[in-house]
């Protein structure tokens, strides 16, 4: 291969990432089943990285970081309630709980984040566990609730 060919085939090749924990499941539009879902000639073609949930230290760093760059103050004790939280919903969630934490704190005249303010935007918000929850024990109360007593019944048909 000349210079020019490999310089041809690098600049038309695309990039793609993904990520899936589907395991072994039928790909979509057909009746046949492979990794993920993904068709066996593409999963050929595939590099791979296997990736680990991240550790209680790795969590805490990136809220840090995060707290850094958002620019609030946070106490120890509440940096572990944070970190303690990420660890068991979602670092997703936990990041959004930095900047409410700090409008709670602001609204006090604090100048650091305490775990009352963690507490609070906590009792606030809800994660997606927390969420679903509610809905599921609520469902009843809302107006277009699908799941009811005549749904046991035979649909009448005219």
């Amino acid at each position: 291969l000349t210079k020019e060919k490999v310089q041809a085939v690098v600049s038309t090749q695309s990039t793609g990432i993904m990520a899936t924990n589907r395991g072994i499941t039928k790909i979509r539009g057909t009746s046949y089943v492979s990794p993920h879902g993904i068709p066996i000639d593409l999963l050929d073609r595939l590099l791979i990285i296997a990736t680990t949930p991240y550790t209680e230290r790795d969590t805490k760093q990136i809220l840090s970081i995060r707290c850094e760059e958002e620019d609030v103050e946070m106490s120890e004790e509440a940096m572990l309630v944070l970190t303690k939280i990420g660890r068991e919903t979602s670092l997703r969630y936990a990041i959004q709980l930095i900047t409410c934490a700090n409008l709670v704190c602001r609204k006090r005249n604090g100048t650091e984040v305490s775990v009352d303010d963690i507490k609070r935007v906590y009792s606030l918000f809800l994660d997606e566990t927390r969420s679903s929850q509610y809905l599921k024990e609520y469902q009843q109360e809302f107006m277009f609730n699908e799941v009811n007593e005549k749904a046991d019944r035979p649909m009448e048909v005219s």
